[in-house]
C-alpha cells in the first residue's frame, strides 16, 4: 500500500464517499487493526497483521493471512 495516499483517493479508488472511508478507518483503528501515525500534517496508517479476524468461524486466522492472499 501507499502510506501517503489520501483518504479521498482511497474513496475514489473504492467508489465510496470520503466520509465512509473515514468511518471505516476509525472503526479499524478502534479495533486495533490499523495504527495511525501523525507524519507532519498527514496521517500514515499501518496494518496490524497479527490481529485475529473477528468472525467466529475465522477467528483462528489473522489479518496477515488475508494480506498474503492479496499480495
Amino acid at each position: 500500500g501507499n502510506p501517503d495516499m489520501l483518504l479521498r483517493d482511497v474513496a475514489d479508488a473504492v467508489g465510496i464517499t470520503e466520509r465512509a472511508v473515514q468511518k471505516i478507518v476509525t472503526d479499524l483503528s478502534e479495533a486495533g487493526v490499523l495504527f495511525r501515525e501523525k507524519v507532519g500534517r498527514r496521517n500514515h496508517y499501518r496494518i496490524n497483521p497479527e490481529i485475529p479476524l473477528r468472525h467466529p468461524v475465522e477467528k483462528h486466522r489473522q489479518v496477515a493471512d488475508i494480506l498474503k492472499l492479496i499480495s
